[in-house]
């Protein structure tokens, strides 16, 4: 089933939907029976004042990672590589703390986060264009999180490394070889990295409690894993690239459906989906392939949706508020009117309380960058979660409960927050205990 858009009712509908969940400002883009319908509505900056349009900027964050991993296809086509190349034999001087994964990880294992590595460093190596080299110098003190293969975990420093894997086999800076790959050809131009180019266009500013955040963005070295800025119109012929030769504005990859083959299962398919692909987050809504892939930086949030088989991408980008909450209800709206499809519902606590022993589950797990510690408390397990290292000022720490679902599955909601969030503890084969939360997996380590 498709529907035809009406254009007036999503122009106010999307102003509706950012007021309802706080966003100051917000932009959509959505492709549906080969148009593409644009929207925009609210503010880039409460302090400023300035309206949001559908040329403004955003930072689409991690969305940036498919574009990395669509960087590497590009090679792989022309036989630079393969999936299945180690690391090491593209960067011999790469290492990491484990002299074996240095050895043998593969570009298949960045790509798909199971790589193992311990990967929210967010280290900052400077503006120059030698960055991402130092960066990945940086990651030989990186312990590993899980054994190779073991498990998914998300891994930001995995992308970085890829995005030197791109510099060295293209003999440009990771920003450059982007334009030239990808960006050019499919003729966007309102796709940026550099803030320097990012400030020629409306751009919007990230917000942290309502208030402007206290920086714009992060830092350069971290490009290939989440600094790209763009419209959401631009994002969208992103996605429309990778539906093939055999829709109108696809053919940049020979076979861009490689990228949706199944990599590794998603131990928390509450959260982002089933599998992960190359790049590419993978589910399924009744029976219709979903691909798609968030982004989250500093007070700003992006959401990309595609489904190959309708033809039919959806982009949405926001600058603060309860964004997931914000996309979740956007989404139903949007699929359940274009398609007829129901968005999978968010995971919430069971009607009736589920009675299971959490004080297997008590203690500390930790993890570059983050560190929970839960204890049991009259039934339920209480979480303190921080952030830790170099983003450690960017927000404080959150405490709140995780109600059982089931024997492994929890959820919990911090303060202020409309949405739940959905907690999956599991052990590897080797019986190490772990909790797969927020795409991430954190080992027991008290």
């Amino acid at each position: 089933m498709t529907a035809a858009v009406d254009p007036g009712r999503w122009h106010a509908r999307l102003g509706e939907l950012a007021s309802d969940h706080q966003v100051p400002g917000a932009s959509l883009a959505f492709l549906h029976g080969g148009e593409v319908h644009e929207f925009a509505a609210g503010v880039l900056n409460v302090a400023t004042g300035v309206p949001a349009t559908t040329d403004s900027l955003f930072q689409i964050g991690s969305v940036t990672k498919v574009w990395t991993a669509t960087q590497i296809m590009l090679l792989a086509e022309r036989g630079e590589l393969t999936l299945d190349t180690p690391v090491c034999q593209v960067l011999p001087e790469f290492r990491v703390a484990d002299a074996e994964v240095s050895a043998t990880v593969t570009i298949r294992h960045l790509l798909s986060h199971t790589s193992g590595i311990d990967g929210d460093l967010f280290l900052d190596t400077g503006r120059g264009d030698d960055c991402v080299e130092k960066y990945v110098a940086a990651c030989a003190d990186l312990a590993q999180n899980h054994p190779l293969g073991a498990t998914q975990s998300y891994c930001n420093s995995g992308f970085v490394i890829a995005g030197r894997v791109v510099e060295r086999l293209t003999g440009k800076v990771w920003d450059t070889a982007l334009r030239e790959q990808v960006v050019e050809p499919l003729g966007l131009t309102h796709t940026w990295t550099l803030p320097e180019d990012v400030l020629r266009f409306r751009a919007a500013m990230g917000h942290l409690d309502g208030v402007p955040a206290p920086m714009w963005g992060l830092m350069r070295s971290c490009g290939p894993a989440g600094l790209i800025s763009a419209r959401a119109a631009d994002v969208v012929a992103f996605a429309r690239a990778h539906f093939g030769p055999d829709h109108e504005g696809g053919g940049l990859l020979g076979r861009p459906q490689d990228m949706w083959e199944p990599q590794a299962d998603i131990p928390n398919p509450h959260t982002l989906g089933r599998q992960w692909g190359i790049g590419w987050i993978l589910d399924e809504w009744q029976g219709h392939r979903v691909i798609s892939h968030g982004g989250n930086t500093i007070g700003q949030a992006a959401m990309l949706w595609a489904l190959p088989d309708a033809g039919t991408a959806v982009c949405v980008l926001a600058n603060g508020g309860h964004t997931a909450a914000f996309q979740h209800a956007l989404a139903t709206e949007l699929f359940g009117e274009l398609l007829g499809l129901a968005v999978p519902a968010e995971l919430g606590p069971p009607a009736e309380p589920y009675e299971t022993d959490v004080e297997r589950y008590a203690g500390v797990y930790e993890r570059v960058g983050t560190r929970m510690e839960l204890t049991a408390r009259d039934g339920r397990l209480a979480l303190r979660l921080e952030s830790t290292g170099a983003l450690a000022g960017t927000q404080p720490p959150q405490d709140f409960d995780l109600v059982a679902v089931d024997d492994t599955t929890f959820v919990g909601r911090p303060d202020g927050r409309p949405n739940w969030l959905s907690a999956v503890f599991y052990r590897l084969a080797d019986g190490t205990p772990y909790i797969h939360l927020g795409a991430r997996a954190t080992p027991k380590v008290a």
